[in-house]
């Protein structure tokens, strides 16, 4: 199932350090009928590698889409999102939190910091593979999204 307004496959860069939620997501976005590449990395810092296309990232694809974890080593993802809505050349990227922390404090801390969703992490395959299939056809075939050039220079 392709969408007319996104003929094209999404980049989605998942940031996620749990093995068993990139499992998960990737098996969920095998079943959801969207074309979609699914970049992995597993903390902020190289989260923003990839995205500036720093080493080892230098012919990363620009995401369409980052799919944030919130809490992993060395930078997490409130780092990220401060680093990412301070970059002109970053900004523009859609980042929707995928976390299971349910928090409102920190829902309303990730707003602020201008996430574009917030999304917890639903228990068990079957409620995580209907989570992604909403958010594709959400973020895939809904949204209308910056081009791929967007924000670069």
């Amino acid at each position: 199932m392709t969408s007319l307004s996104h003929p094209r496959t999404a980049e989605i860069l998942l940031v996620e350090d749990n093995e068993d939620y990139l499992y998960l997501t990737q098996r969920a976005f095998g079943e959801t009928g969207y074309p979609a590449n699914l970049h992995h990395v597993d903390n902020g810092e190289r989260c923003l590698r990839f995205l500036r296309r720093q080493a080892p990232y230098g012919d990363a694809p620009v995401p369409d889409i980052v799919l944030l974890d919130l809490d992993m080593p060395v930078m997490d993802g409130r780092q990220v999102m401060a680093e990412i809505i301070a970059d002109e050349a970053l900004k523009h990227i859609a980042v929707v939190v995928l976390t299971s922390r349910d928090e409102q404090a920190e829902v309303l801390r990730m707003y602020q910091l201008r996430c574009s969703s917030y999304i917890c992490k639903p228990a068990g395959f079957d409620s995580y593979v209907d989570m992604i299939q909403k958010f594709a056809d959400y973020w895939l075939s809904v949204v209308m999204l910056p081009g791929r050039g967007a924000g670069r220079g």
